[in-house]
């Protein structure tokens, strides 16, 4: 009898031998994969939302103004220089520029010494 009671104290609950992985899968889910999910859903939205008109910096460090959105191809031209147009994918579109009515705003509304 007592060296029965003596092996089930020696096996560890498998419940409790898993814990520890478990606990790792929280935590890189929730410092990986959950923010890149965001960055990418965030990503994302912006492109949806981009407008003929607006200012872009492409994923290729190129600077333009949209000039035509074709949202069935998903193609976007933009506008480098005066006369000078290209096609890019709505992908390729990496930030859109804050408009300086946008920033003055915000730099108005910003407390002195700040």
């Amino acid at each position: 009898m007592l060296a029965i009671l003596a092996q089930a104290q020696a096996q560890p609950n498998a419940i409790v031998s898993l814990l520890p992985l478990l606990l790792i899968g929280v935590v890189f889910y929730f410092l990986l994969i959950r923010p890149q999910n965001q960055r990418r859903r965030a990503q994302m939205e912006m492109q949806s939302s981009i407008e003929v008109g607006d200012d872009i910096v492409t994923t290729a460090g190129i600077y333009g103004t949209i000039t035509e959105i074709d949202d069935d191809y998903g193609i976007v031209t933009v506008e480098v220089a005066p006369g000078v147009e290209i096609r890019l994918a709505r992908a390729a579109v990496a930030t859109r520029l804050a408009d300086d009515d946008e920033f003055e705003d915000e730099v108005e509304g910003a407390e002195p010494g700040s």
